[in-house]
């Protein structure tokens, strides 16, 4: 069992079939990839992965999915935020039960930004679920509720037994910095989001583990390690060469994750349930050049 979560742990994607059901085997493939590239841990679903156009049912069967892919070769994250702590624990039962023990969870916005309603609604799902550590993902509005970190640590201090803060609002480092200075030693971690667009800043903050998307997973552990062995130059050369793509991605979201994917030959299409802008032929000319910087370009496009 680990210890403490670090590195490099992605959001999986969901693929989609044409007739717009869930591909399973598809999810598979992008679990496989993931690990191929020697990622930290797996996390689904979030965001990224299309999660609010998944039903509950899916929700649970993909999860076993990428449970069984993984096989123990990495920690799945489990995410499990819903509009109410009654579902939230349903998610982390089904979690539980398929031997997940960390579970991300978002709190809704008609809870509020007070530390106080946060309190009460987390509490409710740390007291159903005993086994699990929760990491507390703070995303920027609109779909976040861009909590503060002086909210964070109340609640931190409150209730110990969240182990790690998702630190993803803009901007994220002087966030990270407070939360770490002022965090009981209950806190395992913060954890750096918002696409690996700033992961250096996080890194130098003193986040422990970055949660970007999927597509371009191979450069973010070559970063990851590059920066944990003191390569930091090395790091920086990285990041600096993946911020175009990264950079139409923050517009583009799940239509560009699996446009690169199609292109890197790991999925078979690019469709997406979620209301996503779709790029047009420059868009797209675009973010193949960016690719194919990258040395990334499998698909001829």
């Amino acid at each position: 069992m680990i210890d403490k979560l670090r590195g490099i742990c992605p959001v999986l994607p969901t693929p989609f079939k044409s007739d717009g059901g869930v591909d399973v085997n598809a999810l598979s493939a992008l679990v496989q990839f993931a690990l191929d590239a020697g990622v930290d841990g797996l996390v689904f679903p979030g965001f990224a992965s299309e999660v609010e156009m998944l039903s509950e049912d899916e929700r649970a069967r993909l999860l076993e999915v990428v449970i069984r892919t993984a096989d123990g070769r990495a920690p799945v994250i489990a995410g499990a935020s819903a509009p109410d702590w009654e579902e939230v624990v349903r998610h982390g039962r089904t979690a539980a039960a398929l031997g997940v023990r960390h579970l991300m969870v978002q709190p809704p916005k008609s809870v509020g930004t007070a530390a106080d309603g946060l309190i009460a609604f987390l509490g409710h799902i740390l007291d159903a679920l005993p086994g699990l550590e929760i990491i507390l993902q703070n995303a920027p509005a609109p779909r976040g509720s861009d909590l503060s970190p002086q909210a964070i640590v109340q609640i931190l201090h409150a209730l110990p037994r969240i182990a790690y803060v998702k630190e993803e609002t803009l901007p994220a480092g002087p966030a990270i910095s407070h939360i770490l200075a002022h965090a009981p030693a209950s806190l395992k971690g913060v954890i750096g989001g918002g696409g690996a667009r700033y992961i250096l800043d996080e890194y130098a903050r003193g986040a422990t583990a970055a949660m970007p998307a999927l597509e371009i997973v191979d450069a973010h552990v070559a970063l990851d390690r590059a920066w944990r062995e003191g390569r930091t130059q090395d790091a920086r050369d990285i990041y600096v060469r993946t911020l175009p793509l990264l950079a139409l991605q923050a517009v583009y979201r799940m239509r560009l994750t699996k446009h690169v994917l199609m292109r890197r030959g790991v999925l078979a299409n690019s469709i997406v349930r979620a209301p996503t802008p779709e790029p047009d032929a420059m868009a797209i000319a675009d973010i193949d050049a960016n690719l194919a910087a990258l040395g990334l370009m499998t698909e001829a496009a």
